[in-house]
């Protein structure tokens, strides 16, 4: 009987070099998303909450305050592959809120919505990717792939 391999995986099953680069490097174009987005939102935090405010978000500088956190936080733990998937998820679940909250195309003006649907489908995509990076890890070039290897 023939084995199934795959690109990510040799005839055995296990990760090859150029998967866990490829992760590595996937990770790496994560974090250069949301890390400099926390820090950001660190820098203007009156701004951002003054955004979030006009926006509806409930309780803004809590919401401000978590959003930061979670990106911050979280696209580091992403970098490093430290406790990936639980970042991942966290930070799935901030895209889709800030897809609702500040990209809500169908209730903008009609000047706003071809560029707000453009990112509210571009946050819907990083949702994807990062549930993708929650089902499958991080890739062993990672704190979590360190702690497996024997």
């Amino acid at each position: 009987m023939a084995t199934a391999t795959y690109a990510h995986t040799d005839a055995a099953g296990v990760a090859t070099p150029a998967a866990d680069t490829m992760a590595l490097v996937g990770r790496i174009l994560v974090a250069w998303l949301f890390v400099p987005a926390g820090f950001g939102k660190i820098a203007g935090f009156a701004g951002t909450v003054g955004y979030a405010t006009s926006a509806g978000l409930p309780m803004p500088q809590i919401g401000v305050a978590i959003g930061l956190a979670i990106e911050l936080i979280g696209g580091l733990m992403i970098l490093f592959g430290f406790k990936t998937r639980w970042a991942a998820l966290a930070l799935a679940l901030f895209a889709i809120v800030a897809a609702l909250f500040f990209h809500n195309y169908w209730s903008m003006p009609e000047a706003q919505k071809a560029m707000q649907q453009i990112n509210f489908n571009k946050n819907i995509a990083i949702t994807g990717g990062l549930l993708v990076l929650a089902a499958f890890g991080p890739g062993r070039f990672s704190v979590d792939g360190r702690r497996r290897t024997p």
